[in-house]
Formats: structure tokens, C-alpha cells, sequence
């Protein structure tokens, strides 16, 4: 009975064999990183896995564990984007792990035209994340709608100005809620020219701590275009700053998001 499996970070493409050139933070027990020659330009990134520690049962009893499991991508992560700069990186999910080298490889080789055609969808292409906050108060974003504070006067203690008052407030908010749509919409669509796919998360999936998120996009732009998507995004924080927006931009980072079916 095997008591190793293999574990797989990626799959990358390159047009040579890729050289393996930090040393890596290891998971407890887990063996160095190495190379699988796939075939045909193609290599997956593994390292040998105690099936003791790294077994099915074993995993699902600690995906409760967070801190464990953060520690795992924490990992994962660098040894995947340590491979950036070759022509396509795959990324795995965690705890992809194979009974041996052979199982594999071939399941790579048993499924090369879909795997072939990821490639060509991401080849010399890297991921920019992009994600838009309204900062609360919003004093700024409340005048690029022109919204005016009601002023308190003698009047306000009467009820009618009271129910006045509230529906001003109602209706300031509903205004700025379609004013901070329509922005965001507009960022999207021309950071989305920019890139070769685009995609839209739900805002529930990443929670935002600075206010409320409105934006939260994934961009697959080809390297030939990074600096100028960089300063693009740029440019645009800038503006949407003196409205009371807050934009975050990160990366270059694998294509994560555009290689998901």
C-alpha cells in the first residue's frame, strides 16, 4: 500500500524546461518541490505528500481548521506564483493530490484538449484584481450627486419636518446607491476593454472592512499591456477618490479566476 501520494501545485507551459529557483516553505511533512515532464511543452509542479498526513479523511477533518487550512494556501500559493514569468501557469486547488507520478500524469494526458485550450485562453497573460469601496461617511460621494444635509431649524421639531427630513435622507440614499452603480459599471466596462476576459465576483464573496464593496473584478490582461492597465487603474483611483470611492488594485498574479470552467 502506497503511503505517498502527489501533491500538485500547477501546470505551467513553456517552450523549455522550467528551472525551480527559490526554495520553498514546505507543508509539515511534505517533500521538495519537483517537475513532471507531461509531455509536449507541458510540466505539472509537485511534491511527494505522506498519505498519512495528507490523506482524504485526514483533510476533511481539518478543513475546519482555518488557520490550517490558511497555512496550506499560504504555500500553495508561492509555489504557484513563483512560476509567473513562464508562457501559462494552471494553478491546482488545494489539496489537489494523486495517488502517485503516474495517476498524475495521466490525468493531464487523458484530458489534453481541454487542458490545451486553458492554455491558449491564458498563455502570456497574468491576472489584476480590482475593488471598489464607498468610504462612510460619504461626504464627498454625497456631493458628486448633489445631495445637500438638511439644516436643522424650528421647524424640524415638528413632525412634519420630521417625516420631511426622512424622506430626504430616503431619497439622497437611493440616489447615491444608483449614482455609485452607474460608476462602478462604467470602471468595469473600461478596465474590461483593456483586458482579454473580465469577470465580476459577488460582492458577498469578499467581504470589504473600509465600506461598502461595489466592485470586485478579476481582469486577464496580456503582459504587453500590464504597465499600461497598471496606469490605467491608476488614474482612475485618483478620480474616483475625490468622489468618496476608494479603489484597491492587486496582483500580477496567476490567472486563478480564468481557469475555472
Amino acid at each position: 500500500m502506497a503511503t505517498s501520494g502527489t501533491y500538485v501545485y500547477c501546470l505551467i507551459a513553456a517552450d523549455r524546461r522550467p528551472a525551480i529557483r527559490r526554495r520553498f516553505t514546505r507543508l509539515a511533512g511534505m517533500g521538495p518541490v519537483r517537475l513532471l515532464d507531461v509531455g509536449r511543452g507541458l510540466w505539472l509542479v509537485v511534491a511527494d505528500a505522506p498519505l498519512d498526513r495528507y490523506g482524504e479523511d485526514t483533510i476533511n477533518r481539518k478543513l475546519s481548521d482555518l488557520d490550517w487550512v490558511s497555512r496550506a494556501a499560504v504555500v500553495h500559493e508561492a509555489v504557484v506564483e513563483s512560476f509567473i514569468d513562464q508562457r501559462a501557469v494552471l494553478p491546482m486547488k488545494l489539496f489537489t493530490i494523486f495517488t502517485s507520478d503516474e495517476r498524475a500524469l495521466d490525468q493531464v494526458r487523458g484530458d489534453r484538449r481541454r487542458v490545451d485550450a486553458m492554455v491558449k485562453r491564458v498563455a502570456n497573460h497574468i491576472e489584476w484584481g480590482v475593488r471598489v469601496t464607498l468610504v462612510r461617511p460619504g461626504a464627498k460621494a454625497a456631493k458628486s450627486v448633489g445631495l445637500r444635509r438638511p439644516s436643522p431649524t424650528k421647524a424640524a421639531r415638528t413632525g412634519m419636518a420630521y417625516l420631511s427630513r426622512k424622506k430626504a435622507q430616503r431619497d439622497a440614499a437611493v440616489e447615491l446607491a444608483e449614482h455609485a452603480r452607474e460608476t462602478v459599471a462604467e470602471l468595469y466596462d473600461r478596465l474590461a476593454a483593456r483586458s482579454r476576459l473580465a469577470r465580476r465576483r459577488m460582492a458577498s464573496e469578499l467581504p470589504a472592512q473600509s465600506g461598502p464593496l461595489l466592485l470586485d473584478g478579476a481582469f486577464l490582461v496580456p503582459r504587453s499591456r500590464a504597465t499600461a492597465f497598471r496606469a490605467l487603474v491608476t488614474r482612475e483611483a485618483r478620480r474616483l477618490g475625490r468622489d468618496g470611492y476608494q479603489l484597491t488594485v492587486s496582483g500580477p498574479w496567476p490567472p486563478y479566476t480564468f481557469v475555472k470552467d
